[in-house]
């Protein structure tokens, strides 16, 4: 059982209950999620099963894709509607092409400091464990790239907006820092994942759709399989004697190669370092991940999934 659920989450709940659940109808310890979803928002889940939660450093650099609305008028200590208000609420919101033009500044690379209610980590305890003792801390900004950050649809105070962002973008801290450049305040009303890289909401199933198929012995119907979680790296089969060798953990001399199999055109680099190559058996079970060896003349495995 190793391979990728695709989940459109509902509101309300965190991540990790969400993966509680899994395990739980799956029967499986060996579940995890590439990519926190906060409790107000909902969408698109990638969850990982059995050897699957070994690619997570792979998918934790893809872009995502946002729609959602923010509240202007007052700033929360969270930054979304969950948290404390910071202030009274302003009276006066600014005009549609000065909302847009405000927006427009948030696009590019730009440094961005997490919001004090968060998972990432400070000397190793998450940022909401500060927050909760009370404990005022100095951030360090973050560069991530925002691709776009487009005004849908404008009824004062609340607007309507679509992102696409880097990995590591936190929605809520555009939403409060774009409430702060604005004089008026401002924090993330709602929020929805759409896509993570080429993965797509479309193709997601709700949780009592997962529990069902379960209950139905229909696996096949809603995890994806590990073979096909990497279509972006080129594929190498490896002869019988090439498996054998990786078993050894040193580079795999070239002889032991069957064939090479490219990835198809326009599915775009896989990532920003060096290229990875995907090892399978003659039979086609995914094996490992390997890079180029320093030579250049075989390949060295760096991460084993059986």
């Amino acid at each position: 059982m190793d391979g990728l659920i695709l989940l459109d989450k509902p509101g309300g709940v965190t991540s990790h209950d969400i993966v509680l659940r899994i395990r739980k109808i799956l029967g499986l310890k060996k579940v995890g999620h590439f990519g926190t979803l906060d409790p107000l928002a909902t969408g698109l889940l990638l969850l990982a099963v059995g050897q699957a939660t070994k690619l997570f450093p792979l998918f934790s650099k893809k872009d995502k894709i946002y729609r959602g609305k923010i509240r202007l008028g007052f700033s929360t200590d969270t930054y979304d509607a969950l948290g404390k208000p910071l202030s009274e609420d302003h009276a006066e919101y600014p005009d549609r092409q000065t909302l847009a033009e405000a927006m427009n500044t948030f696009v590019g690379e730009i440094k961005q400091v997490p919001p004090p209610y968060s998972a990432k980590k400070l000397d190793g305890q998450p940022l909401y464990k500060w927050a909760r003792a009370k404990r005022m801390l100095q951030l360090e900004p973050s560069s991530v790239a925002v691709y776009s950050f487009d005004l849908i649809a404008y009824v004062p105070p609340f607007l309507n907006f679509e992102s696409r962002c880097s990995a590591g973008t936190y929605v809520r801290s555009l939403a409060h820092d774009l409430g702060q450049h604005l004089g008026c305040g401002g924090h993330l009303a709602e929020l929805r994942r759409l896509a993570v890289g080429r993965y797509d909401i479309s193709a997601a199933l709700t949780l009592e759709q997962v529990e069902r198929l379960a209950a139905e012995g229909e696996i096949e119907g809603f995890i994806l399989p590990l073979e096909t979680m990497l279509p972006e790296f080129p594929r190498v089969i490896l002869k019988e004697s090439g498996v054998r060798e990786l078993q050894k953990g040193k580079v795999l001399p070239a002889e032991h190669i069957l064939t090479v199999l490219r990835p198809r055109p326009g599915l775009g680099p896989a990532t920003t370092e060096e290229e990875a190559y995907q090892l399978f058996s003659p039979e086609g079970k995914f094996l490992a991940l390997a890079k180029k060896g320093e030579r250049k003349n075989g390949l060295l495995p760096f991460l084993r999934l059986s």
